[in-house]
Order: structure tokens, then C-alpha cells, then sequence
């Protein structure tokens, strides 16, 4: 008996599955019924379930859930504002309205989110497919004619994934391959100089948006023994930017409230940002090699981010097992300075917020 229990232990300590709750659950039930069997105690009494008994602890067990072919489909919104302030020390005799530009730039997507292999004891395999992505500039960092931004090539793509119980992606090497394939169309055609110029492009919000989709549930260390109101945890998440630059943020995950809806319990997870000291390698790049970026961002150099600061808030389904909405919210400022020896040290500020809504 003792050797049946060991197995079961160590069979449930690798199992990976689209349903988490109902492996504890049944795994708890027969490791029971065993010491109940062998040391003849318990006799009479129901099983208490895995769930039941974390609850009891006051802790709610976080797992992404999916049913075979019915699909999820979400609104992602990455927006945000942009200003420079060519005179940051206001020694310009000029007004602020002539030292300081402001740009906004957004882009909103759909994506629809369908499980195509739903295996209990595995792995889920996800198709995704980019129903809509549209960009809009209030007016263009490059100063050419607005043709269409590289990231809505995106739009009628697929590609699949494959994602564990707690939200981990186990498997999108399609999405890195498509995000790369977006990064090609971001440069001018040739002009015959050999150079290659980048067009301005929102290619990094739509990483953000979909390289990290169940990170508050994914980087909870130890997602088995559950999670208790106040208790936090550590990640990490992209900064997009309009320049080209690689950075993260260093995000701290709160277990705020647990509270009863119609659409059953839910979790309501608060995040707060702060600048991370790098980015990890594994995250993916649209693009590479030796190039010039158009415009104001491709002019200016050497950046420098002094300050990054922001919060945000999801709320987590609990018994659906997936996310209802979040949002994301962040400022940061950097100082850069202008080349061929121009006096001026510019301050560039960006309001940044990203949106995940699920769509009825």
C-alpha cells in the first residue's frame, strides 16, 4: 500500500494537463481512501478535495482551463503617449508650446483563442488566429506619408501554442517565427545605397500582448499549494517603446480579494512596475541586423531611462479558469541627446497602457 502511494505521489508531481483542479482533486481522493485502508481511519468519512482544502486554508488554486473547440476570444488595446521636451531646464526663451512635441499612437487587436488538443494528462495545443489588428498615429514619428504600419500584417494570421495548466506557454515557437516575419516589413524598399531604414512600427505591443498572456498566473512559484489574499509574487513583462529598445519591467503580483460573481469566483490580481535591470534573452526580437530607424527616434540618441512607475489591475476567473480583463498602466522618463553636436538634451516621457478584455 505504502508503494502504491509513493507511485500515485510521484505520478501527480509530473502530470501536466489542461485541467490542474481535477487532478489534485482525484489524486487527493485516492491517496484517502489508501491511509484509510491501510490504517483502517477515516471509515465513514467523505474525502476532502483538494480545492475544499486549500479553501479551508484560505487560498484559491490559479490554473488556466480550456474545453476542446470552443474558443475564447479577447480585445487587446496598446496605447500611449509620447512627449518630447526639448528644453527640460525651461532656459528657452520660446514658449513650452514650441519646445514640446506630443504624438499618441495606438493598436487594437482580436484575437480568438481556440483549443484544438485538450489533454488532460498533457498539454493543450492552442490555435490562435489575429481576427483584426489596426494602428492609428496622430500623426507619423517619420514625417513620410502614413502608409500601414508593419504590425497589421499581423491581421489573418494564425499560429499555435502550446500552454501547461498554470498559463505556462510551453511551445510558441510559431509566434516567435511570426513575430520575426512582421519585423521584415518594417523596412524601406531598397533605394539602391545598401542602407536599411526602419519604419516606425508597433510590433512590440503586439509581443506584449500576446508573448505574456497568463504571466500572473505562470510565475506563481509554487501554483499547487495555492494562493492566499496578500500574497505576492514576482515577474517580469515588456516595455514597447517607439524607439528600438529592449527593456522589461520588474512587476510584483498581489492577491488583492477573492470575491463571488455571477460568472462564478474570481480573483482580483493587482501588479505594480518598476524598472527591471535587463530583459531576458529568451524573449523574442522582430528584428535584426544593422539598420537606421526613420524619424525622431532614429535622430535622437543615447537614451536613458531615469524613472519607470505604474500599476494594474486583472481579474481572474477562478472557476472558469481564465481571465475576464486587465489593465496595464505605466509612465516612464528618459533623457537622450541630440547628435552633430547640437546643444540640446531632450525628455522623453511615454504614458503607456495595455488592455485585455474577453469578449462575450
Amino acid at each position: 500500500m505504502v508503494g502504491r502511494i509513493a507511485k500515485s505521489t510521484l505520478r501527480a508531481n509530473h502530470l501536466k494537463g489542461t485541467n490542474l483542479k481535477t487532478i489534485l482533486t482525484t489524486f487527493t481522493v485516492v491517496v484517502l481512501a489508501a491511509l484509510a485502508g491501510c490504517k483502517g481511519v477515516g471509515e465513514g468519512k467523505e474525502p476532502v478535495s483538494e480545492k475544499e482544502k486549500l479553501s479551508r486554508e484560505g487560498k484559491v488554486l490559479l490554473t488556466v482551463d480550456f474545453e476542446p473547440g470552443k474558443p475564447l476570444q479577447y480585445k487587446f488595446v496598446s496605447s500611449r503617449e509620447v512627449e518630447i521636451n526639448w528644453d527640460p531646464t525651461g532656459e528657452s526663451s520660446r514658449s513650452r508650446a514650441s519646445t514640446v512635441n506630443k504624438h499618441t499612437e495606438s493598436v487594437e487587436m482580436v484575437v480568438a483563442y481556440t483549443p484544438t488538443e485538450v489533454d488532460p494528462y498533457g498539454l493543450t495545443t492552442i490555435k490562435a488566429t489575429c481576427k483584426t489588428v489596426k494602428a492609428t498615429r496622430s500623426r507619423r514619428p517619420s514625417g513620410r506619408a502614413g502608409g500601414k504600419d508593419a504590425v497589421e500584417y499581423a491581421r489573418g494570421k494564425t499560429f499555435t501554442f502550446t500552454v501547461g495548466p498554470t498559463g505556462k506557454m510551453e511551445d510558441n515557437s510559431q509566434l516567435d517565427k511570426l513575430i520575426r516575419e512582421i519585423g521584415e516589413k518594417v523596412f524601406r524598399p531598397d533605394d539602391g545605397t545598401g542602407r536599411r531604414i526602419k519604419e516606425p512600427d508597433m510590433i512590440g505591443d503586439f509581443v506584449a500582448s500576446q508573448w505574456f498572456l497568463w504571466d500572473s498566473i505562470s510565475s506563481i512559484q509554487k501554483p499547487s499549494e495555492g494562493v492566499a489574499v496578500g500574497q505576492t509574487w514576482k515577474s517580469k513583462l515588456s516595455v514597447p517603446t517607439p524607439m528600438v529598445m529592449r527593456k522589461a519591467r520588474d512587476v510584483t503580483y498581489t492577491l488583492s480579494q477573492v470575491r463571488q460573481s455571477e460568472g462564478g469566483q474570481v480573483a482580483d490580481i493587482h501588479s505594480t512596475y518598476s524598472l527591471a535591470e535587463s530583459a531576458p534573452s529568451t524573449w523574442p526580437i522582430p528584428y535584426s541586423g544593422r539598420f537606421m530607424m526613420a524619424g525622431t527616434f532614429g535622430f535622437l540618441r543615447g537614451y536613458k531611462i531615469q524613472e519607470l512607475t505604474g500599476e494594474g489591475e486583472e481579474l481572474f476567473n477562478i472557476d472558469a479558469g481564465r481571465i475576464e480583463r486587465h489593465s496595464q498602466q505605466y509612465q516612464m522618463r528618459m533623457s537622450a541627446f541630440v547628435p552633430l553636436g547640437i546643444d540640446a538634451s531632450p525628455q522623453v516621457t511615454i504614458k503607456q497602457k495595455l488592455t485585455m478584455q474577453l469578449l462575450k
